[in-house]
C-alpha cells in the first residue's frame, strides 16, 4: 500500500437522522456538525442483510448499507453508495457488530469505500477490513484532515495496531502478506509440547502458548500472532467465497493443510425455499450460486462435510455448524475457528473457539494457522443458585444491558465463565454463555473443562477423555476485570427490539406486549436442554387445557438431528403436536431470515430465543429476545409472560 494516501471521494456520515443521510445520497455534502448524532451499533446485518449476500465478489458493491436504519427508516438504496462517489464512511461506537460476514467490508470496498472512521470497532469486522485492504481509524482528527483536503500518511492507520497487523495493512491484506510469509509445518495435533515456565496464566493464554507460530514465542497481550488450529470450518454462505479467495492467492488446486480437519457445513441456506423474502424476491438463484460454490469445494477436496437431509420430504440439515462442532468434534484444549461469529459455542467444552472472516479461513486452509491477538480476559463469576425458570440466556441478557458491555468495554476480550452457578450448569447451558459472546463483543467465551465436560463427551460421543492438569486458569492469573453476579438476584430477562443490549427484566415491562410469532431454535436455543425447557412449559400447558394461543404461531427448530432424536426418545414430539407447535428440521432458518418463523410484515411482533435482534434479522417485524421458557410460555399466553406468570394467571 502506498505510503501517502489521498482520499478524493466524498464522506458519508451514517447519521441517526434519515433526512441527513438522504441529503448526502442526493449529492449534498454535510459537515461533521451538520451530521448530528452518528449511529452507534451499526451491525453487519445492516451493512449487508442476508438477503443480499448471494454473491462473493465485487457485485456486492451494489448493496452496502441497504439495511441501515436511521430513525425508523432505511434511507439507503441499491447502488447509491457507489453512485454517490463516497470513499469514507463515518459512524459511532461498536461499528460492525454481529456476524463475522466478510461480505460487509467487501461490499463497502466494492462500492468505493476505502476508509471507515468510527469511535470503536467490533473485533471481527475490523480484522476483516485489515485482511482485504479497507483502512480503519478511531481518530476523528484524521477525518478533519481528510475533509481539509490533506493527504494522509499510511502510518496514521497503523497507530495502536500490533506489529503483525501493521505488516498486513502495509501489504494490502492478509493473503498478499501470506504469500511471502514463512509457514513452518504445524506440529502434530496430539503433541504434548509444553510452553516454557510462565507466570500464572489464564486457560486461553495457556492454549495459545502451546500453539503459537515459532516466530512469536514470547507474545504478550495485544500482540498479533498466528496460532496453529485444530479445526477449521466454513458454512454454505462463505465456503465459495473462501475457496475463491484461496484460489486467487494460491492457485488451483490449492495444497490444503490437513484437509481431514477442515469441515464444510450446509446449514444457513437449507431452508431458503421456505423463506418468504427469498422466494418472493426471486433470490433462490442466488442461493443456488452460493450452494454450488460450497458443493464444488466439497467435491474437489478431501474435507469433511455435513450436508442437507436426504430428499425424503423434509428440508433441513444434519445440524447447525456450531452445535455440531460441540457434539462431534471439538475437545478441551483445542483451537477451533469458523466462518461465523457464534463459533465460541464450542468454548463450553474448554477449547479456544472463535469466528473468523473468509480471508482468514482461506489462509488457514493452506497454512494451518490463523491470525489473532493475544487477548486479555474478563472473568465472569456467577455464584449461588438460579431460580427455577432462569437460564443461561437470562444471564447473557443481563450482561448485555450492563453499561460497561453496551459501551463496547469488552470488545476483543475473552469471557471466562466461572463460579458455582456455572459449575452446576450442563454443557448445553454453558454453550449459551459462550455462544453469545458474539453479542457481548468479546473475542471468545470459555468454561474450564471439568467432570461435567468429561461426562458430556462420554454420553454424546463415546469418548473417554482425561482432563490434563494444565486445563484450567492458574491461581493468580491476570484478569482485565472481574464481574461478579449473584445468581439468586436474576429473574427472567428480555431484550427489546433492535439490539441484544436493550435488556429489561420481564417483570419491569410497563405494558403488555402482544405477540404474533414465538420462535425457539438456532444454535443458541436448539440444544437438548433448550428442548427440555420448551417441553416443560408445553407439557404443563397441555395438562391444563392450553395450546398455542389462537392466531399465534410457535416454531421450534432442532439445532441438530441428534437433538431431534433425543426429543423423539423422550416422548416430546407428541406433546409438541398436542400444543400446536410447528416443528422445523435443523438449519439456521428464521435466525438468519432464511426460513419458517420469520416475520413477513413490519407490524408483526416476535418473541424469540435466538441470539440477536438487529433490524431485519428475522424479517421486517420487531423481535424481542428471551429464554426458551419465556418463549414457550408467551406462545401459550399470546403475550410476553414468564412461565411463573403463565402458571399464576392461567389458573385464576
Amino acid at each position: 500500500m502506498e505510503d501517502i494516501i489521498r482520499f478524493d471521494g466524498r464522506v458519508l456520515f451514517l447519521s441517526d437522522a434519515p433526512a441527513i443521510v438522504r441529503r448526502q445520497l442526493s449529492g449534498e455534502s454535510v459537515t461533521r456538525a451538520e451530521a448530528g448524532v452518528l449511529r452507534d451499533n451499526v451491525s453487519t446485518d445492516e451493512i449487508t442483510p442476508v438477503t443480499v449476500m448471494l454473491t462473493y465478489d465485487e457485485r456486492l458493491g451494489r448493496y452496502p448499507y441497504v439495511g441501515f436504519k436511521a430513525g425508523n427508516e432505511m434511507p439507503v438504496g441499491e447502488h447509491e453508495v457507489r453512485r454517490g462517489g463516497f470513499q469514507v464512511t463515518v459512524a459511532g461506537k461498536r461499528y460492525g457488530k454481529g456476524s463475522s460476514r466478510e461480505s460487509s467490508p467487501l461490499a463497502e470496498l466494492s462500492a468505493g469505500i476505502r476508509l471507515i472512521v468510527a469511535e470503536s470497532f467490533e473485533r471481527i469486522y475490523q480484522q476483516n477490513c485489515d485482511n482485504i485492504g479497507v483502512l480503519t481509524t478511531t481518530d476523528f482528527g484524521v477525518l478533519d484532515r481528510i475533509l481539509a483536503g490533506e493527504a494522509i500518511p499510511i502510518t496514521e492507520f497503523l497507530k495502536g495496531r500490533d506489529a503483525l497487523t501493521q505488516q498486513i495493512i502495509r501489504s494490502g491484506g492478509l493473503l498478499a502478506y501470506s504469500k511471502f510469509a514463512q509457514w513452518p509445518a504445524p506440529l502434530a495435533h496430539d503433541d504434548a509440547a509444553k510452553a516454557p515456565a510462565q507466570p500464572p496464566r489464564t486457560l486461553v493464554e495457556k492454549i495459545m502458548a502451546r500453539r503459537l507460530h515459532p516466530a512469536t514465542p514470547g507474545a504478550e497481550h495485544g500482540d498479533g500472532v498466528f496460532v496453529r488450529v485444530d479445526w477449521r470450518f466454513s458454512h454454505d454462505y462463505f465456503t465459495g467465497m473462501c475457496a475463491h479467495l484461496m484460489h486467487r492467492a494460491f492457485g488451483e488446486p490449492a495444497a490444503l493443510h490437513d484437509p481431514a480437519r477442515i469441515i464444510a457445513f450446509q446449514d444457513h441456506l437449507v431452508l431458503a425455499a421456505q423463506s418468504v423474502p427469498h422466494v418472493s424476491q426471486g433470490l433462490l438463484p442466488g442461493v443456488a450460486n452460493l450452494t454450488s460454490g460450497h458443493r464444488e469445494f466439497v467435491a474437489r477436496y478431501p474435507v469433511l462435510a455435513h450436508g442437507q437431509l436426504a430428499d425424503d420430504g423434509e428440508r433441513g440439515a444434519d445440524g447447525i455448524c456450531h452445535a455440531l462442532m460441540a457434539e462431534r468434534y471439538a475437545l478441551p484444549g483445542q483451537i477451533v475457528i469458523g466462518t461465523d461469529s457464534h463459533t465460541p459455542h464450542a468454548g463450553a467444552l474448554g477449547c479456544l473457539a472463535f469466528g473468523a472472516g473468509a480471508t482468514d479461513i482461506a489462509n488457514s486452509w493452506v497454512t494451518g494457522y490463523v491470525r489473532c491477538k493475544v487477548p486479555q480476559t474478563l472473568r465472569i463469576e456467577i455464584d449461588g443458585d438460579l431460580a427455577p425458570g432462569v437460564t443461561a440466556k437470562d444471564i447473557v441478557l443481563h450482561l448485555l444491558r450492563l453499561d460497561a458491555i453496551r459501551s463496547g468495554g469488552a470488545i476483543g476480550l475473552v469471557f471466562e465463565y466461572a463460579g458455582s452457578a456455572v459449575q452446576a450448569m450442563s454443557v448445553d447451558e454453558r454453550a449459551t454463555l459462550t455462544n453469545m459472546v458474539a453479542e457481548l463483543g468479546g473475542f471468545t467465551g470459555i468454561v474450564a473443562p471439568d467432570e461435567k465436560t468429561v461426562a458430556f463427551l462420554k454420553e454424546r460421543r463415546g469418548i473417554d477423555f482425561t482432563l490434563e492438569p494444565w486445563m484450567t486458569s492458574d491461581v493468580g492469573a491476570h484478569y482485565r476485570d472481574v464481574i461478579r453476579i449473584d445468581a439468586a438476584t436474576l429473574t427472567p430477562m428480555l431484550a427489546r427490539p433492535g439490539d441484544p443490549g436493550n435488556g429489561v427484566a420481564l417483570a419491569e415491562l410497563d405494558a403488555p406486549v402482544v405477540i404474533d410469532i414465538a420462535y425457539g431454535g438456532s444454535c443458541t436455543a436448539g440444544k437438548r436442554d433448550d428442548f427440555d425447557a420448551y417441553h416443560d412449559v408445553l407439557a404443563w400447558g397441555v395438562a391444563h387445557g392450553l395450546r398455542v394461543a389462537q392466531g399465534r404461531s410457535l416454531f421450534l427448530q432442532f439445532g441438530t438431528m441428534d437433538v431431534r432424536a433425543y426429543c423423539e426418545a423422550q416422548g416430546y414430539l407428541k406433546t409438541f403436536e398436542d400444543a400446536g407447535v410447528t416443528l422445523i428440521m435443523p438449519g439456521c432458518g428464521a435466525c438468519a431470515n432464511c426460513g419458517p418463523g420469520q416475520s413477513t410484515s413490519s407490524d408483526q411482533v416476535t418473541i424469540s430465543a435466538i441470539n440477536r435482534n438487529f433490524p431485519g434479522r428475522s424479517g421486517p417485524g420487531s423481535v424481542w429476545l428471551a429464554s426458551p421458557y419465556t418463549v414457550a410460555a408467551s406462545a401459550l399466553a399470546g403475550r410476553i409472560v414468564s412461565f411463573d406468570e403463565l402458571k399464576a394467571t392461567a389458573l385464576q
